[in-house]
């Protein structure tokens, strides 16, 4: 009578194991398997980190193992249980293994093929296609779209993370709970700072070596135009090859700012001026959700000057878009405390702008999207979905968090921002209305700021790092794509990648200036569509994230909010002034309470560290040496 060997493994995250009943059947080319309770006397199964083993004897051969049914049936009470994967060892002596990954809550049954990829059009057997098929059918009853709010990317369907699917639910809340997390630093009083040694006081409690520098130094030039280019926002600034008619920048108004005795036209065309233009919150409705707190915003212009040491300096700010008397342009030369504020000024409207456009925006929402039509679209067999997976793992978890209580009304981004209380998505939405899908890649996206010569700006760190991990991405991804798409044709014919497509367009982001194509034609077309999902949810969401710390946590380089509207004379400011525009102590205390906690995220690095080094220890001297999942090598997914 023949035997097959089955090997279960439990998962080693926290309430992994179960206690319920588990049943498995093998289904092969010739025939099935009796349905077989796994169960061992005197031995407590399926164990949190367990793997286990299971001898199952059937009355003629099976063929070929085509899938494995896994059934959970409740003891006493339904205890959920996550397996990893199931080994099936045939009477021959061949191994096949079947990747699951999944909770299985409730008395569910899942059904699994074996880990090797395939395309829809390589699915030969009645069986194969069926459980493609079905798998989907399910998925699209479970991950569902929905409109968070006009004129943004579409959503999960879930209100709160407790209503989503197992499978994508944060292993443990603790750790992204914004409330609990903000709350930390809220016992502090919501009244004004005396002066900045005040917000020193605060700080000194969360510093780090590069918040430490920004400290000292945030009031210089330098370390102003610095951030333009290596901050935790460098995607603003654009080369200016023209003043637009809206910041009239004269000769006269900077030529004591310009080093190489060239007129401002020479220096425009020798491409040295350069511009950073906040448009987006011109008519944005400033945060009114506090009736004893005026909060206010401005929508400025800042020239900046390349000078003789390739250091980008600031040399002209108007802090409204439309020109006249009561808007007037500040400068270096000016009194103090004016240009001081002013810079300020330019800080805060960059901090709305990261935080809801080029971080919210561009990575969070952008990555859902991608997410849903991944779930929605792509079988767990289908390659793609095995190599989009890890970057989109926690993505949907984390928005929907920041839904229900970071983003949402009354949420914690209406007490501490000055975009609160519906600014925030007011910016969204005009943020989409001319969003396109080649924003998205890296290289165009430098290229269309004026931004790609390194010999014009040899600074530019973001712009340099950002290329070598775009190309690492770009190679990796071609590798993966020529293993399973030999000829273009093999693309057009793959309908589950073509629907993936054609939901993400149709419905994810159904806006016509996106302007993604419906379907991908070529290899090359879906080599550059994966990397701009890679790079969006691990690479671009890092360079924009984790500087938040660094640059953000002195409140006046990146004030969250401003308590007094911009200053239409000059002249009239002073350091109580700008004191008094910055935010009050419970607005900054809430702010810093959304930074990352510095001893977790030692914490983090370490236990990282650790893994790396495991890993390289295991594979020094193999001839194939396994490294797919060493940390260093594996860009984060949009999980924070």
């Amino acid at each position: 009578m023949p035997n097959y060997t089955v090997t279960v493994a439990t998962g080693t995250q926290w309430f992994a194991g179960t206690d319920d009943y588990i049943y498995i059947t093998l289904v092969g080319s010739e025939s099935c398997s009796e349905r077989t309770l796994l169960d061992k006397p005197l031995y407590n199964d399926f164990e949190r980190g367990a793997v286990d083993s299971y001898d199952i004897s059937v009355g003629e051969d099976l063929g070929e193992i085509e899938l494995v049914k896994i059934e959970k049936k409740k003891y006493w009470v339904h205890d959920d249980w996550y397996c990893k994967y199931i080994t099936v060892k045939t009477p021959y002596g061949d191994y096949v293994e079947f990747p699951c990954f999944r909770w299985l809550v409730d008395d569910k049954e899942v059904i699994l093929r074996d880990g090797r990829a395939r395309l829809p059009q390589h699915a030969k057997t009645r069986v194969a296609k069926q459980h493609r098929r079905k798998e989907l059918e399910q998925r699209q009853k479970t991950y569902r779209w929905k409109e968070w709010h006009p004129g943004f990317p579409m959503s999960i369907d879930a209100k709160a993370h407790s209503e989503l699917p197992r499978d994508i639910q944060f292993d443990s809340e603790k750790g992204v709970d914004f409330v609990l997390n903000y709350s930390k630093f809220m016992h502090m009083f919501q009244s004004s700072w005396g002066d900045f040694a005040d917000f020193e006081r605060i700080f000194m409690r969360i510093k780090n070596t590069i918040s430490e520098y920004v400290m000292e130094h945030w009031k210089e030039d330098f370390m102003f135009g610095y951030q333009f280019l290596n901050g935790c926002n460098p995607v603003v600034i654009r080369k200016c090859t023209e003043i637009p008619d809206k910041f009239p920048v004269t000769q006269k108004i900077v030529e004591d700012s310009l080093e190489r005795g060239l007129t401002l036209e020479e220096e425009l065309k020798e491409g040295n001026i350069f511009i950073a233009d906040y448009e987006l919150l011109d008519g944005v409705t400033p945060n009114s959700t506090d009736p004893c707190t005026l909060q206010y915003l401005a929508a400025p212009i800042c020239l900046l000057y390349k000078n003789i040491q390739n250091k980008i300096m600031p040399i002209a700010i108007q802090l409204l878009q439309k020109p006249g008397e009561d808007n007037p342009i500040f400068l270096p030369s000016d009194d103090e405390y004016d240009w001081l504020l002013a810079k300020i000024w330019v800080r805060s409207s960059d901090f709305h702008v990261h935080q809801t456009v080029t971080h919210l925006l561009r990575t969070h929402l952008i990555s859902e999207v991608f997410g849903i039509a991944l779930f929605r679209q792509l079988p767990a067999v289908h390659p793609v979905f095995k190599l989009l997976l890890p970057h989109i793992r926690f993505t949907i978890a984390i928005n929907t968090k920041a839904r229900e209580q970071l983003i949402c009304e009354c949420g914690l981004f209406d007490k501490a921002n000055g975009t609160g209380g519906g600014g925030h998505v007011e910016l969204v939405q005009k943020s989409m209305k001319t969003f396109t899908y080649r924003s998205l890649c890296f290289p165009e996206a430098i290229k269309a700021r004026g931004m790609d010569s390194k010999e014009e700006l040899p600074y530019y760190f973001y712009r340099d790092d950002g290329y070598s991990v775009w190309e690492a991405v770009t190679s990796f991804v071609t590798d993966v794509v020529d293993i399973y798409y030999d000829k273009d044709e093999t693309v057009q014919e793959d309908t589950e990648i073509q629907a993936f497509v054609k939901d993400v367009c149709s419905f994810g982001i159904s806006f016509p200036q996106f302007t993604l194509q419906q379907s991908l034609q070529t290899k090359e077309q879906l080599v550059e569509y994966l990397t701009i999902v890679i790079f969006t949810a691990s690479a671009q969401h890092a360079a924009v994230n984790f500087g938040q710390f660094d640059w953000c946590s002195w409140i006046p380089n990146s004030p969250p909010t401003m308590r007094k509207p911009p200053p239409t004379k000059k002249g009239e400011v002073d350091l109580k002034y700008i004191v008094e525009s910055l935010p009050d102590r419970g607005r900054s205390c809430w702010h810093l309470g959304a930074k990352p906690v510095k001893e977790a995220m030692a914490k983090f690095r370490k236990n990282l560290a650790e893994v790396v080094k495991v890993i390289k220890s295991r594979n020094e001297g193999k001839k194939l040496p396994y490294y797919y999942f060493s940390p260093d090598r594996i860009p984060n997914s949009v999980a924070v």
